[in-house]
């Protein structure tokens, strides 16, 4: 894609982050994943993405020393650093001003993002000709990635789908949606984040499914006075963030299973679900 690639790499003020402390790690964006910092892999794809401009938002100065990965080198002047506010909305604000548009954000533990699916959020944005986009996977197509890897889905009438932790901006003008995330993007589990947002009405389609998704999504745009679509992406693996020690776990599976390291000694081999005879999937042990 062309224009920017924001990753928030900030703390939550007067938070610990258990990760990042079970780590021994200034920040949860230095955990070790598969032998490197979680961030780097974001930035390794952000930077094969194409984008003319990569910047993190972080509240730790000293990131890119304590990083020492070769990627910082490898993007070279396209890499910036901002400085994270205490909240998202004012975080993506702030760094925005680094940016050039289109604008796709996401996050520090995102690592299974791929170039190709941030390729796809952007073709999907500009097919559907809209000012902002929401990155979601179908649920069918998370489990079919890892049955433990995600288990929080947004359920509308016509389809269930979880967060990617991607959302797309196409101009600086559609920045106003990130006002929905002033408070933290924790929808599902403090859904009244929703309603401060949406208004009660959309509180209620958006938890109980009250209607397609593109329809609530329309709804969702006039409240916001913004247009904003769903962007389902194909790679269900874009919705396995890393939270806690068992996403940690699957994420390392996953990326062992795509061969982009050694499968971590914590991991074995299952059988795929019956029906998808021929396929092999990587687990956590237990």
């Amino acid at each position: 894609m062309t224009g920017s690639i924001l990753i928030l790499a900030g703390r939550r003020p007067g938070a610990v982050d258990p990760l990042a402390a079970a780590h021994d790690v200034v920040d949860k964006c230095l955990v070790p994943v598969a032998g490197r910092p979680m961030i780097a892999h974001v930035l390794e794809s952000a930077a094969a993405s194409g984008a003319e401009r990569v910047i993190i938002s972080t509240h730790h100065a000293a990131l890119l020393a304590d990083l020492d990965d070769p990627v910082v080198a490898a993007l070279g002047e396209r890499l910036v650093v901002a400085a994270a506010a205490d909240n998202l909305a004012d975080s993506v604000l702030a760094a925005a001003g680094e940016a050039r548009f289109p604008l796709l954000i996401t996050t520090a533990d995102n690592c299974l993002l791929t170039p190709e699916t941030i390729a796809e959020i952007d073709a999907e944005a500009r097919r559907l000709d809209v000012e902002a986009g929401v990155g979601l996977a179908r649920r069918e197509d998370v489990l079919a990635v890892h049955p433990e890897g995600q288990r929080r889905f947004y359920e509308f009438s016509d389809v269930a789908v979880s967060n990617c932790n991607a959302y797309w901006i196409g101009h600086r003008g559609a920045l106003k949606a990130a006002e929905a995330f002033r408070g933290g993007g924790q929808f599902v589990k403090k859904p009244v984040r929703v309603m401060q947002a949406f208004g009660l009405i959309n509180l209620l389609r958006f938890r109980f499914g009250l209607g397609p998704i593109h329809h609530i999504f329309g709804r969702i745009s006039r409240k916001l006075k913004v247009e904003i679509a769903p962007l389902i992406v194909s790679d269900g693996a874009t919705a396995i963030d890393v939270d806690n020690e068992r996403s940690l776990r699957v994420t390392e599976a996953l990326m062992a299973r795509r061969g982009a390291v050694s499968p971590p000694p914590n991991c074995r081999e299952i059988p795929e679900a019956p029906g998808a005879a021929g396929e092999r999937r990587l687990a956590a042990a237990r």
